[in-house]
């Protein structure tokens, strides 16, 4: 079986591609490596690509026909909530159009099979503790705007001509399968609390009077490793007669505080991880955590990584990157 792997360069992509390796699966990653790095990829064919450029779908055609692909996962996109907000126009034409050009490119070399990397941001701002799939969805900002048109472009090209897809939104991804893969950005929480460690400064809290035990806004934190895993079910579930559902959502049904998790970073450093406290900002929830029963039963996945483990792999991979802190 050949598998493309969009995005495949980059963090969670790069996990993909190795899982799909180590199961003797072929693979072949499309990127622009704007983000990614080419020695990620291992052994995999790498066409180097814009998917959202006007010359994209000539590419994507040839390559998935010429390397027989038979399966697409798709996490090429653009990622940043703020940036979405500056600029919703190129936005919509990197995420919608990106995967518009994939999909008329599958169609074109019959290749019907898809996993989408969408996002908790469809949801916006839910005024649930535990977050289902059936939970009407309302993104807040361009980002998740984009990632619920594509689901909704996917499900239409279902209805068109036969795609089988499945989208799965994920919560807050962190942490490394093995060092050398960890997070490169410093967008998310674990990373952004270890640069400002690497700088000498403390982390920061924005908020600490939210209505939750700490009073510091609580988030479902899946690891990087399970969330490979959730891509690798998601292929064997596209091979079934009978689909009921084409969205689930990622995550451990379990929330841990911004507190809690600065607290666990400063335990596996050893470092002092004593947070400044500064005030809110707008549009953060005080709970966002993912009810994973969907997912459970349907695919028999699970999460199988705690808070512990994501925090001591993260911090491992920082300390086999360039910016090691000396402790």
């Amino acid at each position: 079986m050949t598998i493309l792997v969009t995005g495949g360069a980059g963090y969670i992509g790069a996990h993909v591609v190795r899982l799909l390796q180590e199961q003797g699966e072929r693979v072949v990653v499309v990127d622009d490596l704007s983000t990614g790095r080419a020695d990620r990829v291992g052994g995999a064919t790498l066409v180097e690509c814009d998917i959202a450029s006007p010359e994209a779908t000539g590419l994507l055609t040839t390559t998935l026909r010429d390397e027989q692909v038979d399966a697409v996962i798709h996490f090429a996109a653009r990622k940043q909530v703020g940036e979405s907000v500056e600029k919703p126009a190129w936005y919509y034409q990197q995420n919608v159009g990106g995967l518009t050009n994939l999909l008329t490119a599958m169609e074109a070399a019959g290749v019907d099979r898809l996993v989408f990397s969408s996002s908790a941001a469809t949801y916006g701002m839910p005024a649930v503790s535990s977050v289902e799939e059936k939970l009407h969805a309302e993104p807040i900002n361009p980002y998740g705007e984009t990632k619920l048109v594509c689901e909704w472009l996917a499900r239409a090209a279902a209805r068109a001509w036969g795609l089988r897809f499945v989208a799965l939104r994920y919560f807050n991804v962190a942490g490394a399968g093995w060092p050398e893969l960890g997070d490169p950005a410093v967008l998310n929480l674990v990373p952004m609390v270890l640069d400002r460690l690497a700088r000498g400064e403390r982390p920061a809290i924005f908020g600490d009077d939210y209505p939750t035990p700490d009073g510091t806004c609580i988030r479902d934190y899946i690891h990087v490793r399970d969330l490979a895993d959730a891509h690798i079910s998601s292929l064997a579930y596209l091979d079934r007669a009978e689909r009921e559902f084409d969205v689930f959502n990622v995550g451990t049904g379990e929330g841990a505080s911004v507190r809690e998790v600065i607290e666990e970073i400063g335990r596996a450093s050893g470092l002092d991880a004593t947070p400044e406290i500064r005030p809110r900002r707008a549009g953060d929830p005080p709970r966002l955590v993912a009810s994973p029963e969907r997912i459970s039963r349907e695919l028999g996945w699970s999460a199988e990584r705690a808070l512990p483990e994501i925090v001591s792999s993260a911090w491992e991979a920082w300390q086999a990157g360039p910016r090691r802190i000396e402790v």
